[in-house]
């Protein structure tokens, strides 16, 4: 899969899990009302300043929107912005039942 199919599935991912029609994604972003879809067709890529637009309309780093492998981004930035919060024993503890119920 070629790296832009990627960037439009991830972003496609990321808006149905945030329960945004591109629609709304893209006026809200200040675009023309058609401007996501484009992208999620694979018409067009966003330019570098719309793309951290984009990354932070989903509260996301550009590192997070990339990391192909997690199902979730959103909600593993919101799990390690908790963690960071959390004393040396409780982080411990918090690793060990993620342990625990990985098995």
């Amino acid at each position: 899969m070629y790296e832009d199919e990627k960037f439009a599935k991830r972003l496609a991912q990321l808006r149905m899990a945030k329960g945004v029609s591109a629609r709304e994604m893209s006026l809200a972003l200040g675009q023309c009302n058609s401007y996501i879809n484009r992208i999620e067709n694979g018409k067009s890529l966003p330019s570098m300043t719309v793309f951290f637009y984009i990354c932070e309309y989903f509260g996301l780093t550009p590192e997070q929107f990339f990391s192909y492998g997690s199902a979730d981004p959103v909600l593993s930035a919101q799990l390690a912005e908790l963690f960071l919060r959390l004393s040396p024993p409780q982080s411990r503890h918090v690793i060990s039942i993620i342990q625990d119920i990985l098995g």
